[in-house]
């Protein structure tokens, strides 16, 4: 077996982080040896064990790609290979074991083989046919355990669904690039009118990052100036008249998750000045305190108007806004994707029926046909109060409109639907036919026939645009 020693043409320098694990159980210290040897040479990372009961007791630990064990073991061992075999059978089926064995134990080795031996190597062999069992039972290995994560994590992002709720483009959309930048460390602007649920969209980027600390969430329009320094950085006892014990800050609290700076627009300017040299620093400091205090977090800020133009007036700073603008999320209105407020006012239908204790209620038609209509300046938050209001049979009046006399055609709803989405559309597009026809994936002859159909004027929105 000297002939296992040596580096094998080609092979891969050995790397902690994506070397193969495999676990080596050999009670003959010189083939152990060697074996170890050769594999470490390899690129694998190896763990040795003379006795079978040894390596099984830290198998969890080691977390191995691959287990390479003796047919016969140390008669110190209950276990021999088979033994071996079936342990890690019914603890980890997905796991290969390769079996070393002597020649006159070949028909043995078949028979472990039939029973979920990945291989065996009959004794003696080379390193060569070594290592390419084990490299190849080690590939296979990884990419089981990587296809299962993958179906997991799909599993997991699934979940988005249930809580940012639509069908529609918009959503879809807004879907994916929270999936694709959560877990990434980057700082995040989130940008959407009242209502519209930034909040929700925060708690996704958290949710979806695996940061294991905590969400904390700080409104700066809801905190007084003279208590704002202390609610964020944290003070210790005395730096202040009242303060009469230390107090950890909500930037300290989110060490290792995220901080959600709602309507951050609010916040003082002497105050974002800390708070970005927070950001470059990672180093927090408390009132009263000399000593700075290392944090790792996310900030993830909410807002309704644009920190850039208010950075131009001078009314926030323009270097805060860069760091927290890594990434931004715009937040569609619902005015914008009507096609998602049939289902978003049954998802919160449901959720207020369970609220209440009570059986969900069916909305009809006419109370469909006023929801769809309207423009709903308040947003989800607002379609949710409706909801509500549906739920405990309290009649339904948004934007303090009367419900309709009676009962509308589900070809009437459809048309009025279709009318807003379209007009919705163009007024984002400042009336340009082609760009609204590839978001609605129709074509011109369509777009025009339906806009005739509903008595619309391609140049009204573009001039709305142009005022």
């Amino acid at each position: 077996m000297a002939a296992l020693a040596g580096r094998l043409p080609g092979a891969a320098a050995p790397d902690e982080e994506r070397a193969y694990r495999v676990v080596v159980i050999e009670d003959d210290d010189m083939l152990r040896h060697a074996v170890t040897q050769s594999v470490t040479v390899a690129g694998f990372k190896a763990h040795a064990f003379a006795y079978a009961h040894e390596a099984l007791e830290q198998l969890a630990q080691i977390a191995p790609d691959v287990v390479l064990t003796d047919m016969f073991l140390s008669e110190r061992d209950a276990l021999d290979g088979l033994g071996v075999l079936d342990k890690i059978r019914h603890s980890d089926a997905s796991l290969p074991v390769v079996l070393m064995t002597a020649r006159g134990n070949i028909p043995l080795a078949i028979k472990a083989t039939r029973h979920g031996a990945y291989d065996f190597l009959e004794k003696p062999f080379e390193k060569e046919r070594l290592v390419g069992v084990l490299r190849r039972a080690a590939e296979q290995r990884r990419l089981q355990v990587e296809n299962r994560q993958l179906l997991e994590r799909l599993a997991f992002a699934a979940g988005i669904e249930r809580v940012l709720v639509g069908s529609g483009s918009a959503m879809r959309e807004l879907r994916a690039l929270i999936l694709r930048i959560a877990p990434a460390p980057a700082n995040v602007i989130i940008l959407g009118e009242t209502g519209s649920g930034k909040e929700m969209v925060a708690r996704c980027l958290h949710e979806f990052s695996g940061r294991q600390g905590n969400f904390v969430a700080v409104n700066c329009a809801a905190i007084p100036e003279a208590l704002f320094e202390s609610e964020l950085f944290g003070h210790e006892a005395g730096a202040y008249t009242g303060a009469v014990k230390q107090r950890m800050g909500k930037v300290e609290y989110a060490c290792g998750g995220t901080l959600f700076l709602d309507e951050i627009e609010a916040m003082p300017l002497h105050l974002q000045a800390k708070l970005l040299r927070v950001l470059q620093e990672r180093q927090v400091e408390r009132l009263g305190q000399n000593k700075t205090i290392a944090v790792d977090l996310r900030v993830v800020a909410a807002t309704k108007v644009d920190l850039k133009e208010l950075g131009v007036q001078g009314k926030f700073r323009i270097d805060l806004f860069y760091r927290l603008c890594v990434a931004t999320l715009k937040i569609p209105p619902l005015r914008e994707r009507r096609e998602d407020i049939a289902m978003l006012f049954a998802h919160f239908v449901h959720e207020a029926a369970l609220r209440f204790k009570q059986s969900a209620v069916t909305p009809t038609r006419d109370i469909l046909q006023q929801l769809l209509a309207y423009d709903w300046p308040g947003n989800v938050r607002e379609l949710r109060n409706a909801a509500d209001q549906v739920q405990l049979g309290i009649p339904v009046s948004v934007g303090g409109a009367e419900s309709l006399a009676g009962p509308q055609s589900l070809e009437d709803i459809i048309a009025s639907v279709e009318k807003a989405v379209i007009g919705d559309t163009l007024r984002r597009h400042g009336g340009a036919g082609g760009a609204a026809c590839a978001e609605l994936k129709i074509n011109y002859s369509t777009l025009y026939r339906k806009m005739k159909l509903y008595d619309m004027d391609l140049a009204q929105y573009k001039s709305a645009v142009a005022e």
